[in-house]
């Protein structure tokens, strides 16, 4: 695929949350219509960003990972899969379809923004615990953000005290405990990645730093949400959509604002 094919590919994705979003504002309180119509229209951008990113890959030679371009590119591919598959499997979190679908626009204007330029991959990165690493960092971003999006919709409705939010609060703490276990995983994976590219397990590098900072806040939330059960559930809500801002922060701006030796990898 040509860099030009490529990139009237990401625009018509970045077309297609558009088109999405107004599916689900027109269609909203149509419960048995609303998300047939955005998972469609998700399905059908998530088949252009495929290309795009496949097609990148192939005429790169390398992985879309290191500049902030390829960063926001696969993300927006693994972001849109991660989402569509987690509402599947979990029906409360169709209900902010639109938070999620807004974001995702956003973030693919963000990425029309960017040069396309590609930069060579060290050979440090040609190792199988990177692939793992960055696998379960995208797939922890791809699930904190229907956590996010559904703990700023129940913040929302309880400000207007509406009904019964009992399954989208279950499913908020079951999606960020799955993150939770991803992000262990990738901080595992990451370290045992670094020791073999450079001697050392851990070194306290700005995103190495401020990714066990996001861990730490996550693990401390959910132990917070066990041990204070009379906590009230907004706080909770809160800390969630807090700490997304905290992760998007942490992998999206840390690694192109630091010297950090893996810069860009997420």
């Amino acid at each position: 695929m040509s860099m030009a094919l490529e990139r009237t590919t990401l625009v018509a994705a970045v077309a297609g949350f558009g088109v999405a979003l107004l599916l689900d504002v027109l269609l909203r309180g149509q419960d048995k219509r609303t998300w047939p119509a955005v998972s469609s229209a998700l399905s059908i951008v998530l088949a252009l960003l495929s290309a795009a990113v496949a097609g990148r890959w192939l005429r790169e030679a390398q992985g879309p990972f290191l500049t902030l371009y390829d960063v926001l590119l696969s993300n927006l591919f693994s972001l849109t899969l991660v989402y569509l598959v987690a509402a599947w499997l979990v029906p409360a979190l169709r209900g902010s379809s639109a938070i999620v679908v807004g974001f995702l626009g956003v973030l693919g204007v963000w990425c029309l923004t960017e040069s396309a330029v590609a930069v060579s991959l060290p050979a440090t990165f040609d190792n199988p615990w990177l692939w793992l690493h960055v696998t379960a960092g995208k797939v922890f971003l791809g699930l904190c953000l229907p956590a996010a999006a559904t703990a700023l919709l129940l913040l929302v409705r309880s400000a207007r005290a509406t009904s019964n939010n009992s399954d989208m609060d279950a499913a908020v703490w079951l999606t960020l405990s799955l993150a939770f276990v991803c992000h262990s995983f990738m901080l595992i994976a990451g370290a045992i990645w670094a020791h073999s590219a450079w001697g050392r397990y851990w070194a306290w590098d700005s995103l190495e730093t401020w990714t066990f900072i996001t861990w730490l806040c996550i693990a401390l939330l959910l132990h917070a949400r066990v041990t204070f059960r009379r906590m009230p559930a907004s706080y909770g809500w809160s800390a969630v959509v807090a700490i997304f801002g905290l992760a998007i922060l942490t992998f999206l701006g840390v690694p192109f604002l630091s010297i950090a030796p893996h810069k860009g990898v997420m």
